[in-house]
């Protein structure tokens, strides 16, 4: 596996730092650091840079971050976070790192990126629907606080991991969609207890860096289309 950090654009370093400092910032704001929240939240953004370059360290991170988000969800309640992180996000993270490595680009310091199929998206739909249904009936039952948007997150939450599985640009627009449920969800969340702000300012952070994942992946794959065509 190749240094992710060596590879990094002076852009990459300024976003990739900028965000840090802004989510170190938040933090310290509050008054109350939650050092756990403060440590995924970086552990998350390292992970966001480095899929936006395609390096399966990404999904190495995405493992760790997995976990301790899953404490967080659990601490507050929300038993749809903590169950879809745990139970899908990390299993899936686990699967994706494999693929990857699987997959490697031809200069073998990214993964190599696929086309999705009528396939791949008809099982997206179906598997999508089947795990939003089920989880739906099992956060009711566990009477999770906010359950629509918990079940939302539920349904983003797949498609962004089965979209990285599938090393598609689109897993990056699966995780913005992701970010801004998870935005109002901790939105929420702080007018019970403002010491979650700082988790909601950290998934802000996410979504930005989750587009330019997906610009990344999108020039990435238009020069790659452009060398195949000459």
């Amino acid at each position: 596996m190749n240094n992710p950090i060596k590879n990094l654009t002076k852009k990459e370093w300024g976003l990739w730092l900028g965000s840090l400092a802004v989510v170190i910032a938040s933090n310290l704001l509050s008054g109350e650091v939650d050092l756990l929240t403060l440590i995924a939240a970086c552990i998350g953004i390292t992970s966001l840079i480095f899929a936006a370059k395609g390096n399966v360290w990404a999904q190495i991170l995405m493992i760790l971050f997995s976990i301790l988000y899953g404490i967080i969800s659990w601490r507050f309640r929300y038993w749809g976070e903590m169950i879809t992180y745990l139970g899908m996000s990390l299993p899936m993270a686990v699967w994706s790192m494999i693929t990857w490595l699987k997959h490697p680009s031809e200069n073998g310091a990214e993964v190599e990126i696929q086309k999705l199929t009528k396939k791949h998206i008809a099982g997206l739909l179906f598997f999508g629907t089947v795990t939003t249904l089920v989880f739906y009936f099992i956060l009711r039952f566990l009477d999770t606080p906010n359950i629509v948007f918990s079940t939302i997150s539920i349904t983003t939450s797949f498609l962004a991991a089965s979209l990285t599985m599938l090393r598609t640009s689109y897993y990056a627009l699966g995780y913005a969609s992701n970010d801004i449920v998870l935005i109002v969800l901790w939105v929420l969340a702080s007018v019970e207890n403002p010491a979650y702000i700082p988790v909601a300012v950290n998934f802000m952070i996410f979504f930005f860096n989750d587009l330019y994942g997906f610009i990344s992946w999108k020039k990435r794959e238009m020069q790659t289309e452009k060398i195949f065509s000459m």
